[in-house]
């Protein structure tokens, strides 16, 4: 199971927000089911921001939206978010 989530930081925010991803990524790679969590930061549009997250099933990603360092960060991220984030969740076809 793939989520791919797409957020947009207020411009004087950027830093921060990088911080709070970086945090959360670096704990949930440790989390069992948790096949990988990469954050991308767009080139041309630093405030741009994609999370690529692959887990292995519901109940490994249910076990990382209710750890603390997630529930964290979206306590801390969300107020530096320019507008609602954009996450999808997706199966791998082939």
């Amino acid at each position: 199971m793939r989520i791919i989530m797409r957020l947009a930081a207020k411009t004087d925010q950027v830093e921060a927000l990088r911080a709070v991803l970086l945090m959360v990524a670096t704990a949930a790679r440790r989390e069992p089911g948790c096949r990988g969590y990469q954050v991308l930061q767009n080139d041309a549009d630093r405030t741009d921001f994609t999370l690529v997250e692959d887990y292995a099933d519901q109940a490994a990603l249910d076990a990382h939206l209710a750890a603390p360092h997630t529930q964290e960060a979206f306590a801390k991220g969300v107020p530096l978010l320019a507008a609602e984030p954009d996450m999808r969740r997706y199966s791998i076809v082939i």
